[in-house]
């Protein structure tokens, strides 16, 4: 089973430095549930790798982004058209935050930027029956649900928590492959620059008295590869 995760993230140094990329953690998250398939991580945004053909994997994982669907980058329509070809050849799909954005935005539904505004931290979503914690950071969501998707979490905040979708295809707009410590360090890097300092301090603030699993997530995407390889 070869899986490919699109590393659609900007990692600017030395700001983030020794921390890991964005596709060394979706592959660190998912890779001990899933032990039989083959990673490979693809830097789209940071070293312009090329996107890759549809035929030289068996799933794809989207990243998430600090860009938006609607935004100016020389790899966001070449993706689009990368997603439809997926579809259109029975692969699985599974996108994060953008990930889950722009899956959604290509599909037929729409992503734009959010009047709430920037929401960082630990944030409660309704899952398959269940109320669970997870982590957060993103100023857009997904405004309309596409036509062959069902919506599988919601929040207070954010309707469209997660999809699920008539073809082999599933996104979170949370971020399952984050760990505390990771996401403090991010946070403490990025008070004045990413964010501001209050949304830096709330966003710390809110990792008190909650509980994020993200095995049971992980658990989860590797029975969707599973059943869809």
């Amino acid at each position: 089973m070869r899986i490919t995760v699109l590393d659609l993230t900007g990692h600017p140094l030395p700001l983030l430095a020794g921390l890991p990329r964005a596709g060394a953690q979706i592959i660190s998250w998912l890779s001990s549930k899933l032990p039989e398939a083959e990673f490979r991580s693809i830097s789209v945004e940071v070293d312009n790798e090329i996107l890759p053909e549809p035929n030289s994997f068996d799933g794809l994982i989207l990243s998430g982004s600090e860009y938006g669907v609607y935004d100016n980058r020389p790899w966001i329509s070449p993706l689009r058209t990368l997603l439809l070809e997926t579809k259109k050849g029975g692969k699985p799909l599974f996108g994060i935050c953008f990930g889950h954005q722009i899956m959604a935005d290509t599909f037929g539904g729409k992503a734009e930027k959010s009047q709430i505004g920037n929401v960082v931290g630990a944030r409660q979503f309704h899952f398959c029956g269940n109320w669970i914690d997870a982590y957060v950071w993103h100023q857009d969501q997904v405004t309309r649900v596409p036509p062959e998707a069902q919506v599988t979490a919601t929040a207070e905040y954010c309707a469209v928590g997660a999809l699920s979708y008539d073809f082999p295809a599933a996104s979170f707009q949370f971020h399952p492959e984050y760990t505390e410590s990771h996401l403090r360090k991010m946070f403490e890097r990025s008070s004045g620059y990413f964010l501001t300092t209050e949304e830096a301090t709330a966003a710390i603030a809110s990792f008190k008295n909650v509980e994020i699993d993200g095995r049971l997530f992980a658990s989860k995407a590797a029975d969707f590869f599973r059943l869809h390889c």
